[in-house]
């Protein structure tokens, strides 16, 4: 049953040190805001999980949070690439960085086996391709009924799952609304669970059914943070902050520069900034 609580409380609780986190949300309703308090709790030896590690991302590995990420695309949506990132991979700055990489169809599948406990996923994908070379959690499996060589991958069942969402009602049911990635798989498949709002309301009324698509009894913590999902996008709410992705270009290229920005703006800052950031749709 899911208790409604505050962002410091629901990191401190559900994320430990060396867990596997996925932080999912598909260019939307990206949980940036739970990110930062990830890093100002000081996480570390994380495996962070993502379909597309963007700046969230970028972020928790430049700040030494992570030890390894497991992704199927990575770089800064329209910009480029991803410094801190990059500089972790060939540098090993702030630590060194295990990369998984997949594409999007394996992790698409991983996150549903994960979500019905299963073992590992199996689907058509990397015909000719060479990622399995460098990926030694991509194999092949021979289907029992008709001979067919098929790809398998590990479920992706991670420790935690923290996620962003339009509304929770005090139950603690969620609604999504807009664009939805794997954020149900990821969290019907993992241990633990954060979802952050942008609002907690009495009910959903004139809102089709269909839209809560995670109820109260599958996620353990709720935490209303207006603008979480900043400089993503929360259809219904505010718009992508274009410019923000932009500054981050030049922000990330440098160690110090970057440093600067997280003390000023995640170390010494809080989930109440992102409410002003946050633009009307």
């Amino acid at each position: 049953m899911s208790e409604v609580v505050t962002l410091d409380q629901a990191v401190e609780a559900a994320l430990r040190d060396g867990d596997m986190v996925a932080m999912e949300g598909f260019t939307h309703l990206i949980p940036h805001a739970a990110g930062h308090e990830v890093i100002r709790q000081g996480r570390k030896g994380l495996t962070l999980v993502r379909m597309t590690p963007d700046i969230v991302y970028d972020q928790l590995i430049g700040a030494g949070c992570a030890a390894k990420v497991v992704f199927s695309w990575g770089g800064n949506p329209g910009v480029g690439s991803l410094h801190r990132f990059r500089d972790a991979v060939q540098q090993g700055w702030p630590g060194p960085l295990e990369i998984e990489e997949h594409s999007h169809a394996a992790m698409a599948n991983a996150y549903d086996a994960g979500a019905a406990g299963l073992p590992f996923a199996v689907f058509r994908g990397y015909r000719g391709a060479e990622l399995a070379k460098v990926n030694p959690a991509i194999k092949s499996i021979t289907c029992p009924y008709t001979g067919e060589e098929l790809a398998c991958v590990p479920a992706i069942a991670a420790d935690v799952a923290i996620v962003h969402a339009q509304k929770a009602n005090r139950d603690g049911d969620i609604l999504f609304e807009g664009i939805v990635g794997v954020q149900k798989e990821a969290v019907l498949g993992a241990k633990r669970s954060v979802v952050t709002v942008e609002e907690v309301v009495d009910s959903f009324e004139g809102v089709g059914p269909n839209a809560v698509i995670l109820p109260h009894w599958t996620v353990d913590y709720v935490v209303a943070v207006p603008g979480g999902a900043h400089p993503s996008y929360a259809h219904g709410y505010y718009a992508r902050d274009n410019a923000f992705y932009k500054m981050w270009d030049e922000v990330s290229r440098d160690r110090d520069s970057f440093q600067a920005w997280i003390k000023q703006y995640v170390l010494e800052g809080g989930p109440q900034d992102f409410a002003r950031h946050a633009v009307a749709a």
